[in-house]
C-alpha cells in the first residue's frame, strides 16, 4: 500500500537545538529545528488514521524522569518537490501560513502553532538564497516557476548550474536560455512549546488536510515507464495481484491505457523512535476513499475492516520508514 505522508511528533529540548516528526523533541538552532531523541518521555500509544482528505494522529505521552520536562515538539511534514511527469499537488488553503489547515489539541484544548519553512538542495539549504532572488520557498504553483524565469541570465545561469532549476529535457543551446523548472525542495515543521508533566498521561491530537500528489493517470505497467514502474512498485509495495489488476482493466479501457489516476500521500513516520521507548500500542488506518478505488502501502499485518479501510495494529513498535500511500482512482476512459 502508499503512503510516504506526512506527520509525525518529536521533541526539541528547550536549551538545545535541534527537532523531529511524527511527533518528535526538537532544539531550535540557527538554521533552524534540528531533532534529537530522549529518554524522559515515552509514546504509550500512537493512533494514526489516513486518507486523501484528511490526516488525524492521536498520541498518548508519559514523562518518566521523575520531574516536568519543557521541550519543543516538532511535527515535520514529508519533503515537497515539483515532479518532471505530468501531475498535481494541492494546497488545500489559501492560508499562507496555514496552507493544510493545521490544528492541535492538547489534552482536548486547542494550541497554537508555529511553522518553519525552509528549502533545500541536496541537503544544501538554500532558504536565504531564494529570499535574496524574490522567490517563494515553495516550489509548486505558478509564482515559483514565473518568478524563477523572470529572473536575468546571470542569475539563471546560476539557478541551473547550483541545482535550484531544471528543464524539462534537454535542449540545443543554453540550457538557462530555456524554459526553467524549479528543482529546490520544501521543508515545513510545525512545532510548540509543551511541558510534559511528572508522573500523568499527555493527550496530543493533530488534524490537518494532506497535500496531495495528483497524477491525471499511472506510469504502472506501460512498458515506457518499466524504471519509473520499478521505483513504484518499490516504494509501495505494490504487489503482483494489483498488477494483473490493472492489466485486465486496460484490456477493457479505450486506447488499452490503464483507466487509472495515482493520488500520493506521504507521512513522516520515523520520528516515533525518537522517544525513550519504543511506541507501546500503534494502530494505523488507511481509508482508500471508495470501494472502487485500489490502494497499496508498505505495512505488515494489514487487516481489512471494512469496505475502504485497511488497519495494521502493532505493539512496542520502532518505525524503521516513513508511510507512503498509494491510491489509484479509477477514470472511467
Amino acid at each position: 500500500m502508499i503512503v510516504r505522508l506526512l506527520a509525525a511528533a518529536t521533541l526539541l529540548s528547550a536549551a538545545s537545538t535541534a527537532a523531529l516528526a511524527n511527533d518528535t523533541m526538537a532544539n531550535t538552532a540557527s538554521g533552524g529545528l534540528v531533532f534529537e531523541t530522549t529518554d524522559a518521555v515515552e509514546m504509550v500509544s500512537e493512533d494514526l488514521a489516513i486518507s486523501e482528505t484528511e490526516i488525524v494522529v492521536r498520541y498518548v505521552f508519559r514523562n518518566i524522569s521523575g520531574r516536568d520536562v519543557t521541550s519543543t515538539v516538532a511535527f515535520p511534514m514529508p519533503d515537497v518537490k515539483v515532479e518532471l511527469y505530468e501531475g498535481d499537488r494541492s494546497v488545500p488553503s489559501g492560508d499562507i501560513n496555514n496552507p493544510l489547515t493545521f490544528k492541535t489539541l492538547v489534552d482536548g484544548q486547542p494550541v497554537e502553532m508555529a511553522r518553519e519553512t525552509r528549502a533545500v538542495v541536496g541537503e544544501t539549504d538554500v532558504t536565504e538564497k531564494l529570499t535574496a532572488l524574490g522567490l517563494p520557498l515553495e516550489p509548486f504553483g505558478e509564482a515559483a516557476g514565473e518568478r524563477l524565469n523572470a529572473l536575468d541570465v546571470a542569475a539563471r545561469k546560476d539557478a541551473l548550474l547550483s541545482g535550484l532549476a531544471m528543464t524539462e529535457e534537454e535542449q540545443e543551446g543554453d540550457a538557462w536560455d530555456q524554459p526553467l523548472i524549479p528543482h529546490w525542495t520544501f521543508r515545513a515543521t510545525y512545532h510548540w512549546t509543551q511541558t510534559f508533566p511528572t508522573g500523568r498521561e499527555l493527550r496530543v491530537e493533530h488534524r490537518y488536510e494532506p497535500s496531495v500528489y495528483a497524477n491525471l493517470g499511472t506510469m504502472l505497467g506501460d512498458a515506457d515507464f518499466a524504471a519509473e514502474t520499478a521505483a513504484l512498485r518499490k516504494t509501495y509495495c505494490i504487489d503482483d495481484a494489483l498488477m494483473a489488476t490493472l492489466k485486465t482493466a486496460a484490456k477493457t479501457s479505450e486506447f488499452g491505457q490503464i483507466p487509472y489516476a495515482e493520488r500520493h500521500v506521504d507521512y513522516v513516520l520515523v520520528t516515533g523512535a525518537n522517544w525513550a521507548r519504543p511506541i507501546g500500542d500503534f494502530r494505523l488506518t488507511v481509508d482508500k476513499g471508495s470501494p472502487k478505488n485500489l490502494v497499496s502501502f508498505c505495512a505488515e499485518g494489514v487487516t481489512k475492516t471494512g469496505p475502504t479501510t485497511f488497519e495494521v495494529r502493532k505493539t512496542d513498535f520502532t518505525p524503521t520508514q516513513d508511510l507512503n500511500v498509494l491510491i489509484l482512482v479509477p477514470t472511467g476512459g
